[in-house]
């Protein structure tokens, strides 16, 4: 029998796609084949689930749900409103050059030090881009810090029944204001004096308050700035322990490039499962019928391992690799259909131009591999400590 070799960073247990279609004895369906899991995406009679998805439902209906927890032709065409601030076109154009000088401002801190925290670099990188494309362009220094706090490595449950819930409301609420007053009002304040092309404008002209601007403003920090530095960190990861890859990377081509970090990103989805609620009776390509009103668990983990689609050798590194079904490189790992992420190609843009910035200093080395925790609502990776060192 041949041994199967993984090339996984990320331990998310099962990585097998046996059943691609099964309901669990709780009731929830997990939806492991690839085929099955993007039918399931694209479904327009599905709606978002989990991500704190029943605390806003609670909400009253005059208050308007950020982006990521609406569904249905008000979502559809919120998103095509704003998708020209996503488009490569768009990309290249107005955020390729402050991608490459916020990527050498940190790379020159690293130089100077002679050491660094990846992720540290890596924040401060993905913030200062999505927040340009945000508008939060008039923020107080400080942006990396008040969100460091507001995402924190280990959540509290806040509530009145104990001291720690007490604490954990406190603080929430005041990381809640130190975001709304230090980004999101400076910079609604100058956009209703004059609009700018960016996303705080587009919502200021579509009549959202302040609170409702820091609602959005948070959901695509979360997105956006979050999650580009954890696959920066596990990309790089991967090139410092591969030297073939490391090597072909550092003198590939752009194209080339692209192709690598879209294979690790297949195999390292940064969320690992995407939960949605059916609102009528799905079918899907294997004539499964999910009923309407069920909770459904797309384990992207393992959708992007299927050999159907991915071929035999799925838990290995091979970029370019031939994919079936019109797949496309990076799996289902930036979602699909109408939840898809917006600023995938941001993401990957970013992470390409800061690490071969990065793999291209001589002597470059981790001196320290990341310590990894993995939060089971998403299964989404989290990486710290992973340190870089200079001669």
């Amino acid at each position: 029998m041949t041994e199967i070799v993984s090339a996984r960073k990320i331990d998310r247990g099962d990585t097998t796609a046996s059943c691609p279609v099964e309901r669990d004895a709780d009731g929830v369906w997990r939806v492991r084949g690839f085929a099955a899991g993007r039918a399931l995406l694209r479904s327009n009679d599905t709606k978002q689930a989990g991500l704190g998805v029943e605390t806003v439902e609670k909400l009253p209906a005059k208050i308007r749900r950020p982006v990521l927890y609406r569904d249905g032709p008000e979502h559809r065409e919120h998103r095509r409103q704003t998708a020209k601030y996503f488009t490569p076109r768009q990309v290249d154009e107005n955020y390729r050059d402050l991608m490459h000088a916020v990527a050498d401002r940190e790379i020159a801190l690293l130089v100077r030090d002679r050491a660094a925290v990846l992720s540290d670099l890596s924040f401060r990188l993905a913030v200062d881009v999505a927040k340009q494309v945000i508008g939060l362009t008039d923020s107080k220094p400080g942006t990396d810090r008040r969100l460091e706090r507001f995402f924190p490595e280990k959540f509290g449950k806040p509530g009145f029944d104990s001291l720690n819930g007490i604490y954990w409301f406190f603080r929430q609420n005041l990381a809640y204001l130190a975001i709304y007053l230090g980004d999101v009002r400076p910079a609604a304040r100058t956009r209703r004096k004059s609009r700018r092309d960016d996303l705080i404008s587009h919502l200021l002209d579509e009549g959202c308050n302040d609170g409702e601007l820091l609602g959005e403003c948070l959901t695509f920090a979360a997105a956006g700035m979050v999650t580009t530095r954890e696959f920066i960190n596990v990309a790089a990861w991967h090139l410092f322990d591969d030297e073939t890859l490391r090597a072909r990377y550092a003198v590939a081509g752009e194209p080339e490039r692209l192709a690598i970090l879209y294979e690790i990103l297949r195999l390292e989805p940064v969320v690992g499962n995407l939960l949605r609620r059916t609102t009528a009776p799905v079918e899907l390509p294997d004539g499964t019928v999910i009923p309407a009103g069920d909770l459904v668990d797309v384990v992207v983990s393992v959708t992007n391992l299927d050999p159907a689609v991915m071929g035999e050798r799925a838990l290995e590194v091979c970029p370019a690799r031939p994919l079936r079904d019109g797949a496309p490189a990076q799996g289902l790992s930036f979602g699909d259909g109408p939840h898809k992420c917006p600023g995938a190609h941001i993401a990957i843009q970013e992470t390409d131009i800061f690490l071969s910035k990065l793999f291209a200093l001589d002597g470059l080395r981790m001196s320290r591999g990341p310590r990894v925790t993995v939060k089971p609502e998403i299964s989404g990776y989290e990486l710290r400590d992973l340190h870089l060192t200079l001669p």
